[in-house]
């Protein structure tokens, strides 16, 4: 999700850094947070950059080491800002199978961007998850909550055409 009160991707303003503070402060000194924690924080800023990584380990005092590892862990957290809209391609077995590599390659043409990345303009963020559950109707591409099935590349335009 990106963020909506900082005025480009990116940018963490003060309002944000306080609402992070609030969310450290609730769970300070309670066992088992940090997952909760993170996805709080990133509900509010959009991704977790280093800098909010630093204030949850120093908030929670954990390692930073630790909310690093979390981070990194779970395909939840973003360590870069998300576009407007998040196209998530699935490249498991059968939609790899089916043909998926074109539709990357397609939106990596049209988008201006290489593997999982995010457009200049913040309108778009790609993402690469390993299966979507929906394996007999592959290729399988999802943007925000709308599941595209049987994807073939040429659609592509048509189905980001509906998206601002």
């Amino acid at each position: 999700m990106a963020c909506e009160t900082c005025t480009c991707i990116g940018e963490i303003t003060d309002e944000q850094r306080e609402k992070v503070r609030e969310i450290i402060d609730h769970y300070k000194g309670k066992p088992g947070v940090l997952i909760q924690t993170l996805h709080e924080a990133q509900q509010v800023v959009g991704y977790l950059p280093r800098e909010i990584q630093v204030m949850i380990a120093e908030g929670l005092d954990v390692p930073l080491s630790e909310v690093y590892s979390v981070v990194t862990f779970y395909a939840l957290f973003s360590l870069k800002p998300k576009g407007r809209n998040v196209i998530s391609v699935c490249k498991g077995t059968a939609c790899y199978v089916k043909g998926v590599d074109a539709i990357m390659e397609k939106l990596e043409d049209d988008l201006g961007v290489r593997g999982e990345d995010t457009t200049d303009d913040g309108k778009f963020s790609v993402e690469i998850v390993r299966c979507m559950g929906a394996c007999g109707l592959g290729p399988v591409v999802r943007v925000n909550e709308d599941i595209y099935a049987r994807v073939k590349p040429d659609q592509m335009k048509e189905i980001l055409d509906k998206y601002e």
